[in-house]
This record gives structure tokens, sequence and C-alpha cells, in this order.
């Protein structure tokens, strides 16, 4: 679920060592190995998925006997971690992340093209492809894709005369209807949208952020977006101060509110609170000249440029990530709810076989959109700062656009001195 990380926040000290340290499974070697290879995840919530990663390894050892591989489980801030570690030569030899240009140009990651033969290509979301590409060259591989979608009551709905919205307007009209004294027509967070909806509101206007490196969300086409969201927190028919943000089900599975926009992951929980009464749509289109949308996300994982066994480490990822597609459903499907990363391994799993999984995963692959590895944690600051003062203040759209435009280009020329 994550959609961006700050990853380069540095540090002078090695601040990550006692929690990795800490966190180590596994013993350091193998018996008769000849190499030992170090691998981070940052710590899941869902149960079973440390325990799980573990078992890959001890797998990839037996069937490699020369090749031990140590998992470390990272709690905390495990994007500052990572940056950190990557500064040193104590670094993983694979780890997790989502790629950004600057891992690229520091000589952190490895590249990965030989991994992808024409069919491991063709078998990959190009998208996932494309935000792991830097300069035509592929430095991750696509471990799951994450992606959100609005659940709807569909007795509700029905109760209320409303037919699923389509754009925005009707979007608007149906919270009206569907607000009442006790349960509130749509939730979004407990911000408005400012969070969940940063990125997805331009999106469904055509919109971007930055394309072919030159930032391109200072347009009257972002501006109406956001200031459509505003018109949707005017009607008071927004659920706000929920006991847990957007990323949690629980506003839709409590009946706080009549829809609510969260993530794939959280099916099986609305699956067993509200059974067949769910359906998904991706979020409105802004109008007839805009697209539904939705966000593509998800994890990666990489190799560490200045490993000592970079060869090994991407036979691995390439074990683990590309041939692997039993381990990749059951990574995916069996301790949370994400949808394989490669389309031929998907189609195979039952669970996405229900009607709104196999709607939401569909919807991923035809409106889902993720930022490229240009855009960092500079660029969201500003864009954020800017959307807050649009949503929560009401400050013309046009004027803070412009002025957030003007702090990514500034960012974006630094990155590219």
């Amino acid at each position: 679920m994550n959609l961006s990380i700050s990853r380069r926040q540095f540090l002078k000290t090695a601040t990550f060592a006692a929690g990795a340290l800490l966190a180590g499974c596994g013993p350091k070697g193998a018996p008769g190995a000849r190499v030992t290879l170090t691998q981070w995840y940052h710590q899941y919530g869902e149960t079973g998925t440390q325990d799980a990663v573990l078992r890959y390894a001890r797998e990839y050892t037996k069937q490699h006997p020369g090749i031990a591989v140590r998992v470390i489980w990272i709690p905390g801030d495990y994007s500052t971690k990572l940056g950190t570690a990557l500064l040193t030569r104590n670094g993983p030899d694979v780890f997790e992340s989502t790629l950004s240009e600057p891992m690229v140009t520091a000589g952190e990651v490895a590249p990965l093209d030989d991994l992808f033969t024409p069919e491991i290509r063709a078998d990959f979301n190009p998208k996932d492809l494309e935000i792991n590409s830097v300069g035509g060259r592929i430095y991750g591989v696509k471990m799951f894709d994450d992606t959100a979608a609005l659940y709807y009551r569909k007795s509700l709905l029905e109760k209320a005369g409303v037919d699923p919205p389509r754009t925005m307007d009707a979007l608007i009209a149906a919270v009206k209807k569907l607000n009442t004294d006790d349960r509130k027509g749509l939730f979004v967070g407990n911000d408005g949208g400012v969070g969940s909806l940063i990125n997805i509101a331009p999106w469904s206007a055509g919109s971007d952020f930055l394309v072919d490196g030159h930032i391109v969300f200072d347009n009257p086409r972002t501006a109406a977006a956001y200031e459509k969201v505003l018109e949707l927190n005017a009607t008071g028919a927004l659920l706000l101060g929920a006991p847990t943000d957007w990323y949690d089900p629980s506003a839709l599975t409590q009946g706080l509110a009549a829809m609510q926009w969260t993530g794939l992951w959280a099916y099986p929980a609305i699956r067993k609170a509200l059974g067949d009464d769910v359906g998904v749509l991706p979020w409105p289109a802004l109008d007839a000249q805009g697209t539904p949308a939705t966000f593509l996300g998800g994890w990666s994982s990489m190799v560490n440029a200045q490993s000592p066994n970079v060869d090994e480490a991407k036979k691995y990822v390439k074990w683990l990530w590309i041939e692997r597609a039993d381990l990749q459903k059951d990574w995916c499907l069996s301790y949370g709810f994400h949808v394989p990363a490669r389309p031929s391994v998907a189609r195979t799993a039952d669970a996405l076989r229900a009607t709104v999984p196999q709607t939401a995963a569909h919807n991923m692959t035809v409106y889902g959109h993720a930022l490229p590895p240009s855009w960092n944690s500079a660029m969201n600051t500003a864009l954020t700062d800017a959307a807050t003062h649009i949503l929560k203040e009401g400050r013309p759209a046009a004027g803070e656009l412009a002025n957030a435009a003007r702090k990514c280009e500034i960012v974006l020329r630094r990155m590219q001195e």
C-alpha cells in the first residue's frame, strides 16, 4: 500500500544498525555455504509474512547449497534505515524498495535487464516496468501490486435509488442522497481526501505530475480536479473523524459510511463483514473529458550495486520473483491480499476470481497510475501543501498549483545538475 517513499534522509551515524541486527532472522550462514546473501524487508503487518520469507530463504539454500540467505526484518523507519545502509559497505545484498532516480545516479542499485527475457518482460505490466526503470534500464522486479477502489454497499445505493457513480458530479449527487443522520455518504480519509486523493483526483481529470523530465501538474484540469474534491467536502456528506483512516475498511464495515475509498488489501475484511453486499469502482472520472483512476502501488526487489555478490543476488531475485510463481501467489494472498505482479500468475490465483477483486485488479491494469522514479519527497511535500491549502483553507487552486510547480521545478533542476 505504499505509494511513495522518502528514501533519502541522510544520517551520519549508523542508527540503522541496532534495529537491523535485532531484527536479523536465521543463521548468518549455512554449513558449506560459500556465499551468504543478506536480504532486507520492511516490517509487514500481516501475520505470517516473516515466517514466509524465512521459509523462502531456506528453500533457496536447500536448492542451492552453496548459497545462504540471511533475512533481516526491519522495524520502524525502513526507508531511512535503507538509505543509510546503502551508503555503507554493510548494506543488504537484496532489498525491497521503490525505485528513485537518485538511487541510480548514486550507483546504489544494480541493473537487472538480463533477468528480463522478451517473454518475461511481456509478462509484467508495462507500468511496473516503467516505474522500475531509469534511462531505459530496469533496476527492480515488482514483487506485488497494490491498488484501491471505491467500495459501495449495493443495498444502500439501491434503496436510495442511486446508480454507482461514474463521474464526480454523479458522486457528489450520490453522497448527498446516501447521507443520513446516523451514516455518512462517503469516507475518503479523516483529512477529506488530501492524502488519499492528492494524486487520484488529477489523474481522473487526465492530468499528471512529472512526465519526460517536466513538471506538468500546473494546469486548469488539475485545478478543476481539486476544486471538485473541495465541492465534495462542502456537501457535508463526508465522514470525518473516523476511528481509523482511509486505508482501514472499518468505516464501511461498521456502517459509518455507505461508500469508502480504500485498498484492495481490505477486501477480506469487507467480504467477511458485508458478504456479497459490496461493489467496487475506480475513482470516478472528473467529467466526460476525464477517465476513471486508481493507483498502481506495491514493492519491488532490488540488488545492491555495491554488493560483493551481485551475480548471486540477481540469481536469487530471479528465482524468487520471476521463476517461483507458487511462492509469489503465497506471498500475495496467503497472509494479506495483493495482486501478483505477473499477470500470468495473477490469472491462476483463485482468490482473485471473485467479482470484487477481479474487477479491482482489472481497473488497476486499465486505470492504474504511478509516480515516476524522478518524483521525490520534496516534490510530494510541495504538492501536499498546495492540496491542503486548496481543500482545507479554500485558497484558489491555480495560484497554489503554480507555487507548488515552481518549487518542484527547483528540486528537479537540482536533481538534473
